[in-house]
């Protein structure tokens, strides 16, 4: 049996999976199996797959049911005693599974080892920012609060910790599912982080995690349900879970096409209300700073802002 089994849910990104996939083959640690789950592509990913010569390659093909479904279908075939979730837009450093696998053979306690992620455009290049999180060992405080692992491609799982909390709720979308399950295995087991960014995150406009009307549901219903069985010590936190929910969601419409500064205004302004210390936050600042910018300049204007901001991001982390 593989030691590590790898699901990589696909909906219409052949643009993306080639080079996904290569950033899986390059890796350092090969005892892995990968299991692309086709959750109803219309792209010929078939024919792409029907292409890839390697033993520990299998493509499962099923109707459209999202993330959650697509990846419950991988975990229903996964035969790794370890989980690695790879989004097929994002990419991998070849170092990732290795150091990962190092950290839960090495820790019997962890459940879940997640990373820091560096940020790419639709094109691949790097944008200067990385999401460093330094939270581990029972971080269920601070996940109400964020999702600390950041994307659905940075966490290994335990196989068994599936077993205890469940599988993805197919009920959530846009890319809340993740979050919903990080939380139900932060409430039954450790976590350690890599301090180190070992994935990129690919940026597109048109991804289901720009639509942040679904986004704003799931949102309330992870909230919600999170806190149903917190206990009555805990029950400040959900105004803050909230409050940080509004302030990620205003982020959402200033990324999508529409470059919508009305709405990522409103929902800014609802993040306040939940939880009027954010006010004080660098990413209140940011966000507030970035919806000025799109009023005042546009779209065209805002897009040159971002270019000049990915260069200088890149500067300072020239080291990267």
């Amino acid at each position: 049996m593989p030691k590590v089994s790898i699901i990589i849910p696909a909906y219409n990104v052949l643009k993306y999976i080639p080079e996904t996939w290569e950033s899986v083959v390059r890796q350092t640690f090969s005892d892995f199996e990968v299991i692309v789950v086709n959750d109803g592509s219309s792209d010929g990913i078939e024919h792409w797959a029907s292409q890839v010569i390697d033993p520990r390659f299998k493509l499962i093909s099923q109707e459209n049911c999202g993330a959650a479904g697509a990846r419950n279908t991988g975990l229903a075939h996964a035969q790794g005693d370890y989980i690695a979730f790879l989004d097929a837009d994002d990419l991998w450093t070849p170092t990732k599974l290795a150091q990962q696998v190092a950290v839960l053979d090495e820790n019997a306690e962890v459940g879940l080892v997640y990373t820091w992620v560096a940020l790419i455009d639709e094109q691949g290049t790097f944008t200067g920012r990385i999401f460093e999180n330094h939270a581990e060992g029972n971080v269920w405080t601070q996940l109400t609060q964020r999702n600390i692992v950041e994307c659905g491609s940075t966490a290994m799982v335990r196989r068994s910790c599936f077993e205890t909390v469940g599988v993805f709720d197919g009920d959530l979308r846009s890319a809340v599912e993740d979050w919903d399950m990080w939380l139900r295995i932060a409430s039954r087991y450790a976590f350690k982080v890599l301090k180190e960014p070992l994935v990129y995150y690919r940026q597109i406009p048109t991804s289901g995690s720009r639509n942040w009307e679904s986004m704003e549901q799931g949102f309330q219903m992870v909230i919600e349900k999170n806190f149903a069985a917190a206990p009555s010590e805990l029950l400040y936190l959900k105004r803050r879970s909230y409050g940080a929910a509004y302030l990620c969601l205003a982020w959402k419409p200033l990324q999508s096409a529409s470059r919508d500064y009305k709405q990522a205004n409103h929902f800014l302004q609802q993040a306040i209300a939940y939880y009027p210390r954010l006010r004080l936050s660098k990413e209140y600042f940011r966000l507030s700073l970035a919806i000025a910018v799109m009023q005042w300049l546009g779209v065209e204007g805002y897009k040159q802002f971002l270019e000049l901001a990915y260069t200088l991001r890149r500067r300072i982390v020239s080291g990267f």
